[in-house]
């Protein structure tokens, strides 16, 4: 019979065995740029590769513990790996609440029907209406990405064609309407552009720099216009259910402070230790339940390299965690 010492000695042994050798892990340094195209400064590069190697530990850590069951989904590296949990809150999370956001509207949706009523699956992106997922890099522009994505979603509704829309213009553009470019914005704010505007442009017509820029919008490239916009019951996840379902892709706003969410790979995030103060913004494109537990379906703004192929399944009636149906709102083409 094994004592307490020996089972703990061979815990350690397989621990260390796990642990990637000194010319793995430059192996796997080397590979990561590689692919992901990082160039240092130089001096950066050490410091740059004790992150990555420190969040690398992490993402074995978890994962391990998600093999025994203590998790329900999984971490990975992807191309912000080399970067710290703080600058990701504070360079890439850019939802930005101000006195210009008037979350009450003429239309809202309210939680006035029972759950039983609604689909039990939705998916927005299976059925065409969602462009294909945007990289807002270094820049706290998720707001715009959100807007858009919840435009091109209703847009595509009314007319059949699936056209993306420029971030940038709303970046560059939005700024009387309380939007500030890379230093954050809200996606009512945006729709309000929009329909002031009386249009966005297309993202061929005005491309994404990931950075603050000066307005260069062009009427004659408009690839979307609005005539209003809707909320949805502040804090209801059947009421955001009820919307997902009869109006299409939804623009909401989470707390992604945790570093758990800037290396989520797979799996359903479920994070209760999550606040109801939402910063990061997102598209929900739909809904279910895998293994018994229910999610939202939802698409980032950081490249395909983050979560699965740039989407994350969130917990869904987990008494509303993250805040995910604290700010939910979408467009009226």
């Amino acid at each position: 019979m094994l004592t307490a010492k020996v089972v703990v000695l061979l815990i350690l042994v397989t621990e260390i065995k796990a642990l990637p050798t000194d010319t793995e892990l430059q192996k796997q340094w080397e590979d990561f740029k590689t692919l992901h195209k990082k160039i240092y400064h130089q001096g950066e590069e050490s410091r740059r590769k004790l992150i990555w190697a420190e969040n690398l530990e992490k993402v074995r850590k978890h994962n391990k513990e998600a093999e025994m069951g203590k998790h329900t989904f999984t971490l990975g590296i992807n191309e912000y790996s080399d970067m710290s949990h703080e600058e990701i809150n504070s360079r890439m999370h850019g939802y930005r609440e101000s006195s210009f956001q008037m979350m009450n509207s003429k239309h809202e949706v309210k939680a006035d029907m029972n759950e039983k009523d609604l689909p039990k699956e939705v998916n927005w992106k299976a059925k065409g209406w969602v462009t294909p997922v945007g990289n807002q890099f270094q820049c706290g522009s998720c707001w715009a990405f959100t807007a858009n994505g919840a435009v091109e979603g209703q847009h595509y509704n009314v007319t059949g064609q699936l056209v993306p829309l420029s971030s940038q213009n709303l970046m560059d553009c939005s700024d009387a309407e309380g939007n500030h470019a890379c230093e954050g914005g809200t996606m009512i704010q945006s729709y309000k552009y929009i329909i002031k505007n009386k249009g966005v442009d297309t993202q061929t017509a005005y491309p994404y720099t990931g950075k603050n820029g000066k307005c260069h919008f062009k009427r004659t490239s408009v690839g979307a216009t609005l005539t209003g916009y809707g909320t949805i019951k502040k804090g209801s996840e059947l009421a955001l259910q009820k919307a997902v379902a009869t109006i299409g892709p939804i623009a909401v706003a989470v707390d992604g402070e945790k570093a758990s969410f800037g290396m989520y790979k797979s799996g359903i995030y479920n994070e209760p230790t999550c606040s109801q103060n939402v910063d990061h913004s997102l598209l929900v494109v739909g809904y279910g339940t895998l293994n018994g537990t229910d999610y939202w379906l939802m698409k980032n703004s950081w490249g395909t390299s983050w979560g699965m192929d740039g989407y994350i399944m969130m917990s869904r009636n987990k008494g509303n965690q993250c805040g995910v149906a604290n700010m939910g709102s979408y467009p009226i083409a």
